[in-house]
């Protein structure tokens, strides 16, 4: 992946992580559905940025239309945010499973802990795998005029 990409990445990145953990910790909803939450958000901010900024390169237009390229963002987007809250879900009872209770440091192992790295590694391992070879070669598409 680009390092372009991941820079203009960030604030949809920071907005998503920034919601999860409000609504999780502050507003006391489970992180699976603070995940929906922020990935909703950060979509949007995402999309604005890829579709101005990130995908656009000199002398390359776009093969598809606004319409075309919003309805497959969305597909993405959709399938991105399902497989963060798998994934998170999965690694953190997972490591819940095996850690719960131990300490690290002066911390103790608890889910609301855990679940904040697990998110960071599973956002990570869907972006790189999932989002951005969608949204580049399928969302955005390019094509020379």
């Amino acid at each position: 992946m680009n390092n372009f990409y991941r820079f203009k990445r960030l604030p949809g990145v920071l907005v998503d992580y920034a919601i999860m953990i409000f609504f999780t910790d502050f507003v006391g909803l489970h992180y699976a559905i603070s995940i929906a939450i922020g990935g909703i958000v950060g979509a949007v901010v995402n999309f604005s940025i890829n579709k101005i900024w990130a995908f656009r390169a000199k002398g390359l237009y776009y093969k598809f239309s606004f319409s075309q390229q919003l309805w497959r963002f969305i597909c993405v987007a959709i399938g991105g945010i399902v497989l963060k809250i798998i994934g998170t879900y999965c690694f953190t009872s997972f490591v819940l499973y095996y850690l719960q209770g131990m300490k690290f440091g002066r911390y103790i192992i608890t889910e609301k802990l855990v679940y904040k790295y697990c998110r960071l590694i599973t956002d990570t391992i869907v972006s790189c795998f999932f989002n951005y070879k969608l949204q580049r070669h399928w969302v955005f598409k390019s094509v020379s005029q």
